[in-house]
């Protein structure tokens, strides 16, 4: 379930950011009102945590249980 979340988080994080880089939008900044806003702060080190915890997916391995799922 972590595993899933964290994914979620990361996709939002991927999405905000291809937002800022094509439109000079930060969609998350607009939402919680600034960049400095503390709800703001708390989403991005929430991805960024997420992130972190993204790379181990790449270094486990999967059992059939998993792939099927």
């Amino acid at each position: 379930m972590l595993d899933r979340i964290s994914l979620i988080l990361v996709i939002v994080g991927a999405l905000n950011w291809g937002s800022v880089g094509l439109f000079q939008f930060d969609i998350v900044a607009w939402i919680f009102g600034g960049q400095s806003a503390v709800v703001s702060r708390i989403i991005y080190t929430l991805i960024a945590l997420c992130g972190v915890w993204c790379i181990s997916l790449l270094f486990r391995s999967r059992s059939a249980a998993e792939i099927e799922d």
